[in-house]
């Protein structure tokens, strides 16, 4: 096994054992969800002004993009807990017997743990997964049913959404969700940038990343799936907060050597959007509509979650 560093995250880059072979059948639909209906429209992803290139968020394309229904929020913690009481479903990270964990939320009982290299504040720690967050000694006051489910994998997030007869959306729909109808701006309100006092749309960090988070969104962790105001479309957190997974490979259009061999390590890595409560302008500008991170399927972290779309009816 070998833990690759990505800006936004660590990557496992390895295969669990004991994964359950048996195929997820559809148990619930669309109508047992609070969603809305996205328009069909012509819609642009990417942006011709990329603030992080290599990261592939240009060039600005343009798209028409069928109409499709989209979760209101993130899939929560209640919701999956209903989908492992029905299924028996085993998570990638409980199958692995360990995730990764920001530094500061790791309990003093647990003692010394592996940080990854080149991302430090990633620490490897046993018994880390999607009911116990940052590892042991943590339950009770990580985890909350209506806050989004996290330490989520690629697989772990397609299983749920076949379960409930939907799936993961193409980053030029989340795109096209997330921008509401308003065309090419920054971020699902407009152009207005978050503030480090004051004006503060998303759950972001604030302060001197990563060492003081002055939560001055009053978070420091995940907020609520259902909080801060909604886009246009009347979708929530579509930035901040919480990584979301979306069906594509991660793939990135450029001719610099340094970026087609960075690349190649991440053969096979799949792409999130919207980035998350670690964000912060000065190292990690990716709570843009058009910003991108890949990271390998099996994944998982306390930053990490993911919506559910189904297809029009």
């Amino acid at each position: 096994m070998t833990i690759k560093a990505t800006c936004c995250g660590a990557s496992r880059n390895a295969t669990p054992q004991n994964r359950p072979s048996a195929e997820i059948i559809a148990a619930r639909t669309v109508d047992d969800f609070d969603t809305v209906a996205i328009p069909a429209g012509r819609s642009v992803y990417g942006t011709a002004t990329p603030q992080i290139p290599n990261d592939g968020e240009g060039p600005m394309r343009s798209k028409r993009v069928r109409g499709f229904t989209c979760g209101v929020t993130t899939v929560t913690n209640a919701q999956f807990k209903a989908f492992i009481d029905a299924t028996g479903y085993v998570t990638e990270a409980e199958d692995f017997g360990w995730s990764f964990v920001f530094y500061s939320d790791i309990a003093k009982e647990i003692g010394p743990t592996q940080a990854v290299p080149g991302v430090e504040w990633w620490h490897r720690v046993d018994g880390a997964n999607w009911r116990d967050i940052n590892g042991p000694y943590t339950y009770a006051a990580a985890w909350d049913p209506d806050h989004p489910v996290v330490q989520m994998s690629w697989r772990d997030a397609r299983a749920y959404a076949a379960w409930v007869g939907g799936r993961l959306p193409t980053e030029a729909e989340w795109e096209h969700a997330a921008r509401g109808g308003l065309g090419d701006v920054k971020f699902p309100w407009g152009d207005q940038e978050p503030e480090e006092k004051g004006y503060t749309p998303c759950n972001i960090w604030q302060g001197d990343f990563p060492n003081t988070n002055t939560c001055a969104d009053g978070y420091q962790r995940t907020a609520p799936a259902r909080s801060f105001e909604p886009n246009t479309y009347g979708l929530f957190n579509m930035v901040g907060n919480v990584w979301e997974w979306t069906s594509d490979a991660y793939h990135v259009q450029s001719l610099k050597k340094d970026v087609k061999r960075r690349l190649v390590q991440m053969k096979g890595f799949k792409l999130s959007k919207g980035g998350s409560f670690l964000c912060h302008k000065s190292y990690c500008y990716r709570y843009r509509i058009a910003a991108r991170s890949g990271t390998s399927p099996d994944s998982a972290t306390p930053h990490h979650g993911f919506r559910v779309v189904w297809d029009a009816v």
